[in-house]
């Protein structure tokens, strides 16, 4: 199996959740799932620096500005507002 350091977004996702059905079905010996266990841990957590990065990108990329799905920055949350202010006249 190759190193999940060396593994792309996508790779170690879906082996991710390949373990994830294996681990569910209950087949196997402790040990066995014991080490899809770990591997599982590291791909995990492979998936989770890819994310990250992808993170910083996007904030690099939108020049510094932070915030997270869902949530306004300040122009819109001025803007809907003075949309809802207008609407209770």
């Amino acid at each position: 199996m190759p190193d999940p350091a060396t593994l792309g977004y996508e790779q170690a996702r879906d082996e991710l959740a390949s373990i994830v059905g294996r681990l569910e079905s209950g087949a196997g010996t402790l040990e066995e799932s014991l080490a899809l266990w770990e591997r599982g841990e590291a791909l995990a957590a492979r998936c989770q620096e890819w994310l990250d990065g992808a993170r910083e990108r996007l904030t690099a990329a939108r020049g510094g500005r932070t915030g997270t799905a869902g949530t306004l920055d300040e122009d819109a949350r001025a803007h809907a507002a003075g949309e809802d202010d207008e609407e209770d006249r």
